[in-house]
């Protein structure tokens, strides 16, 4: 009975996704995996090969329909939801507490399956291995490791974040009697399966200099240096919104509940050593969502337990105020990620990363391609500012013939400029000053707009399309310059 209602919570998660999926256009990460995909690796720049494996048998199955593409990360989040409520029924919960646990992981699993993104799959690694913890916490069968060791390495080839829950993991077993286990093969068999399911990824990044280690030293740097780290603590609060109550009672059910929350006390690490290392290292906020299903879980069983031996009416209130708290923060959740507004609305237009009007930007490029000579258009090239545009140009505009964008943005850099190098080139996602500086000559011949007048990165902090002839040094000279992270 309990996991059916789970499956049925977790099919409504995934039924929301597939109803709203189609909606908005790709996002520009979405078009930087898409491109991915179709030049499958061991590794790129900006993640590992597991998002882009998915978004490849996405194409595969579905072509490029939005839908289809970001299926995966939708059927990805719901799974999630399922474990999470799973982990309630390990740690001793009824029906009730099940549902409840799976209904808290419900808003962010909305917020992570809207986009064909790699923190769908890191979030499902994480929520996974942190289920089988509590499994082996349980029945102290040593043989969970095997499990555990394989969704870390299925994490490391999603997010190296995951990294941080093996930290958690090892604390745990450093400081709780789960120390015995350092004694069992089964734990070391754990270790070398992750490490085994790593192998390949590891083999990339030894061929490419650990070139990920570059990109996140970038990323990181950067997101300190605008600010987007410094409310790391006030985000949490975002995160919860009215389950924090929930959460904080799975604090105290692995910390200082009852006899049989203690015997699950080395779970609590993996929500404390996670919370430690981020604050510290001045992680983003959401980096921190997948440890909160180990709190729902926990907090849904010690709530049961609390209000159990209550009157009735005191029961049956507590037992609503909490499902009203919960459903509070799925309605906001839904309402800020989930793709229901109207895509010109001011409300549309307030979600993070919101980007139109990709066709009509290629169709754009066509147009000025084709005004051009037939000397031109033989040595013709695109050159892209990031990764979305460069994206967008490859999907779109194999309708019209237009040539691989050139970028040198994350993994676009190692595809090259071509052979033979362009020598007109249209110019977009760059200033006028880049233009004149590279170039000998260099005009304006438009402007990034969307039929939904929605605005964005291209429509407001670099609109202007340029037309450029000649660079002025080498192309080779050019691009050992030109390799940037975003």
């Amino acid at each position: 009975m309990g996991l059916a209602i789970l499956t049925a919570i977790a099919a409504a998660v995934l039924f929301v996704h597939l109803l709203t999926g189609g909606r908005y256009g790709f996002h520009r990460d979405e078009l930087a995996t898409l491109d991915d995909a179709r030049h499958l690796a061991w590794g790129y720049v900006a993640y590992p090969p597991v998002t882009p494996f998915f978004g490849w048998i996405s194409v595969k199955l579905f072509g490029t329909s939005l839908t289809g593409f970001r299926f995966f990360a939708a059927l990805s989040v719901s799974v999630a939801v399922v474990l999470t409520g799973l982990m309630a029924q390990a740690l001793g919960g009824k029906t009730g507490a099940q549902a409840l646990a799976a209904a808290a992981a419900i808003p962010f699993a909305l917020a992570a399956g809207t986009l064909m993104q790699y923190v769908s799959f890191d979030y499902l690694a994480w929520v996974a291995c942190s289920y089988f913890f509590i499994l082996l916490c349980k029945s102290r069968d040593p043989r969970w490791w095997l499990a555990i060791g394989g969704c870390i390495g299925f994490g490391m080839l999603t997010k190296y974040s995951i990294l941080v829950c093996a930290l958690a993991i090892t604390a745990a077993v450093l400081f709780t009697d789960l120390r015995t286990d350092l004694r069992s093969r089964f734990l070391w068999f754990g270790v070398a399966m992750s490490l085994l399911i790593l192998l390949l990824n590891l083999i990339w990044q030894i061929q490419n200099d650990f070139v990920s280690l570059d990109f996140l030293r970038y990323i990181h740097e950067r997101d300190v240096r605008i600010g987007r780290t410094k409310d790391f603590l006030p985000d949490q609060l975002k995160l919860t919104l009215f389950t924090l109550p929930l959460a904080i009672l799975g604090l105290w059910f692995y910390f200082f509940g009852s006899k049989p929350g203690r015997r699950f006390r080395a779970v609590g690490f993996l929500y404390v050593i996670p919370f430690i290392i981020f604050l510290v290292a001045k992680g983003r906020g959401y980096y921190l969502a997948p440890a909160y299903s180990v709190l729902y879980a926990g907090g849904a069983v010690l709530g049961a337990k609390l209000i159990i031996n209550l009157r009735p009416v005191w029961r049956i209130s507590l037992q609503g105020l909490a499902w009203a708290l919960v459903m509070m923060t799925i309605f906001l959740a839904a309402a800020y990620f989930v793709p229901v507004a109207p895509v010109d609305s001011d409300w549309a237009g307030r979600r993070s990363g919101l980007t139109m009007g990709w066709p009509e930007l290629v169709q754009q490029l066509a147009k000025i391609r084709d005004s051009l000579g037939p000397a031109e258009r033989s040595r013709f090239g695109i050159l892209a500012g990031n990764y979305g545009e460069a994206g967008a140009i490859n999907d779109y505009g194999k309708e019209y013939g237009l040539p691989e964008a050139i970028c040198g943005t994350n993994s676009f850099w190692a595809r090259g400029y071509g052979e033979p190098p362009p020598e007109t080139l249209i110019v977009i996602g760059f200033s006028r000053e880049f233009g004149e500086r590279h170039f000998e000559s260099c005009e304006l011949v438009g402007h990034i707009t969307n039929k939904h007048s929605v605005p964005n990165e291209e429509t407001t902090d670099h609109r202007d399309i340029f037309l450029c002839r000649h660079l002025r040094e080498s192309w080779p000279e050019f691009w050992k310059k030109f390799r940037r992270y975003g």
